[in-house]
């Protein structure tokens, strides 16, 4: 039978008829009506020639390609020992979701493609041993055809401070392959990997994406074979999985995504498929985090001055960062060891969070659990919980705590329940700040996600920010169990505006965190005005990350208009679609968030660097309503803009313009002379 998934404009076909594996017939553009003479006839019609000095019949890329079947490119599925008996042992639909089921020697497969309202493509993997004696599983990834005209691939590379760093090429025949080997996604991670037609963008070309939902090593490639074919897979890496009799393995779910609009495109499906089931628990809080304020220097006589601030500006939440638990001196000792340290907190932690809520804020601590100091209480009663041996290369001086153990994990899961059963904590920053550096870290990953599952179940009014020396784990697996990622360890707004951009095509903005920094960056030492700092941290769940107690009162006031402008929008820019420009000018970055009726938006004109020419590119305002007429204007986002010349355009002098979204969208609004590193917000609205 030939089975036909259809939603939001997007088709997948697969050919089940027979005992080989089905075929993927088509993955992308809906096809138009398709009823069952049609779709066989396709079918048919895609068969391939036989190529010349090749295996002497039409080759079909099944789901599960095998070598003795003529597959030489990568093998998805690795089982051994190798066995060349596939057998296609049934194709059903379930609702939205067609199940295939598969034997391959001793090993039972089950591979499920589900295709969401919002036009995204779930694939999901099983793998049984049917068998008496042991099997070892070496890959159990997703592989999907691609026509040939995806010819480009984008994906992403990066450091810590420097994540999302795009890369583009135009691979030849062979593999282009992406594995990670952190134990977690990495600085450097392929986030969502990209094939697509040459030189699409933002707002044009057509293009097919991967992202592995795992928050632990991966494997993603794009293969151009040189007899015709072209797949993209994707999975979990695994180095040998032993699965003895009857046992069973699941493999990370792996989103698939088209568009035919680039990759604002990919984000119109991912944003709101992503916020039909990671939906946050109420609007997201203007938060301070004190690490850039204070770092270890704790007491209520440092931090009662800084709460204080933060309420005056309009913060909604403060964090407590690291340095409160016993022992914490430094950054080189007493991970693991989660209780108030009594001779900072002599009274424990209720002064500062009375004060905290007396201000009218949440309070919220940070964490390390997934890790353990070599001077710690903890590693000297029990070292055979180390992950990493002892005598193994630190990273930021720690190791890393075996959480597969099971009275390691039952330790954490029982102090971190303590801490928020005895506090009203609101959040956890739940930090992660070392690669593993050891083999097998699929088990690690799924006792995190129980302990991560267990917390949320005992307290469900606790939100989770996953933090990894930044952004070095931000995966749609883990966002299934937090409820905001801090985006980069960076506060540098002019590094921060690119990170923010490439990560923004997968998390919606809601679930990324973004904090005023001092003016002076902490990571890189460049300086930045006010008005950038809150311009760029104001498009997602904006924050301040500063010792604001030492402001004068021009900048606290600046910050309380900041935020107030951010609890104004809140709702528009956590609930909109995000669009972002093609500019020809590689100093300009413009983006913006479209309400869903397309009655208002927000954008900014965002200057990087000094102009390629003396005029700079014209404003642009995608996504509106193209017959609808809309009002510009330039609005204060709290502090002064810089510009290089004193000489606004007219309609800027005007107080702003009225023209149709059509027009707007075509780039007719010249710009201020913005000097580097500044930004212009402009509101949208109707007429």
């Amino acid at each position: 039978m030939i089975h036909h998934l259809r939603a939001a404009g997007v088709d997948f076909i697969l050919d089940a008829r027979g005992t080989a594996a089905p075929v993927v017939v088509h993955w992308g553009r809906a096809l138009g009506d398709l009823d069952a003479a049609a779709l066989r006839a396709l079918a048919d019609a895609a068969i391939p020639a036989v190529a010349p000095s090749s295996i002497d019949r039409p080759f079909r890329v099944g789901v599960v390609p095998l070598l003795t079947e003529g597959w030489t490119g990568r093998p998805p599925v690795e089982i051994s020992p190798f066995s060349p008996a596939l057998r296609h042992l049934g194709t059903r639909r379930d609702g939205d979701t067609l199940v295939v089921t598969l034997a391959l020697g001793d090993a039972w497969l089950e591979l499920r493609y589900t295709l969401t309202p919002q036009g995204v493509l779930l694939v999901d993997r099983r793998v049984r041993n049917d068998g008496v004696a042991d099997i070892e599983v070496r890959a159990l990834a997703a592989l999907l055809p691609v026509p040939a005209r995806a010819r480009e691939v984008l994906d992403f590379s990066g450091r810590w401070a420097g994540e999302r760093e795009p890369q583009r090429l135009l691979p030849g025949h062979g593999v282009w392959a992406r594995d990670t080997r952190h134990g977690r996604g990495g600085h450097d991670d392929p986030f969502l990997f990209t094939v697509g037609t040459p030189g699409f963008g933002f707002r044009h070309g057509e293009v097919w994406a991967t992202h592995v939902a795992w928050s632990g090593d991966r494997s993603v490639w794009f293969e151009r074979s040189d007899v015709g074919f072209s797949v993209v897979g994707a999975g979990e890496r695994l180095d040998a999985l032993a699965l003895a009799p009857g046992e069973t393995h699941e493999a990370p779910t792996v989103v698939a995504v088209w568009s035919d609009d680039g990759l604002d495109g990919l984000s119109a499906r991912l944003h709101p498929w992503v916020r039909s089931w990671a939906t946050p628990r109420g609007p997201r809080p203007v938060t301070l985090n004190t690490w850039e304020a204070v770092y270890f220097e704790q007491s209520l006589e440092r931090l009662t001055p800084l709460v204080d601030a933060a309420a005056r500006v309009g913060a909604e939440r403060l964090v407590l960062d690291d340095g409160w638990f016993h022992g914490r001196t430094d950054d080189r000792r007493a991970l693991g060891d989660w209780t108030v340290d009594e001779r900072v907190w002599p009274d424990g932690l209720d002064p500062l969070i009375s004060r905290v809520n007396g201000d009218g804020l949440e309070f919220g601590l940070w964490v390390e659990p997934e890790m353990i100091s070599d001077d710690s209480d903890l590693a000297r009663a029990h070292p055979e919980w180390m992950l990493t041996p002892a005598d193994a290369v630190t990273w930021r001086f720690q190791h890393v705590l075996d959480l597969t153990h099971p009275d390691a994990w039952q330790y954490i899961h029982d102090r971190l329940d303590a801490l928020l059963a005895q506090y009203p904590i609101a959040a956890l920053k739940w930090d992660h700040n070392r690669d593993l550096l050891v083999p097998r870290t699929g088990d690690q990953v799924r006792a995190l996600y129980r302990l991560l599952d267990a917390l949320r179940a005992a307290h469900p009014g606790v939100e989770i920010e996953s933090c990894a020396s930044g952004g070095a784990r931000i995966d749609l697996g883990i966002l299934r169990r937090v409820d905001r990622f801090w985006t980069s360890d960076t506060n540098d707004p002019l590094a921060r505006q690119r990170i923010q951009r490439w990560t923004g095509i997968l998390i919606p903005p809601e679930f990324l965190g973004s904090h005023v920094g001092d003016e002076r960056a902490h990571t890189t030492g460049r300086t930045a005005s006010l008005a950038f700092r809150m311009t760029t941290a104001l498009f997602l769940h904006a924050g301040i990350e500063s010792d604001i107690s030492k402001a004068d009162d021009a900048q606290l006031d600046a910050l309380a208009a900041w935020t107030a402008l951010y609890r104004a929008h809140r709702a528009l820019l956590h609930g909109g679609a995000t669009v972002r420009v093609d500019d020809p000018d590689p100093a300009v970055l413009q983006h913006g968030v479209v309400a869903p009726d397309r009655g208002e938006a927000l954008f900014a004109y965002v200057a990087l660097d000094r102009f390629d020419q003396a005029l700079p590119s014209p404003i642009v305002l995608p996504g509106l309503d193209t017959d609808r007429r809309y009002r510009v204007r330039a609005i204060d986002v709290g502090a002064p803009v810089r510009t290089v010349q004193d000489a606004d355009p007219a309609w800027l002098v005007a107080g702003g313009a009225v023209l149709p979204g059509s027009v707007l969208a075509e780039g007719v609004l010249p710009p201020p002379l913005l000097a580097p590193g500044e930004a212009l917000l402009l509101h949208v609205t109707t007429e």
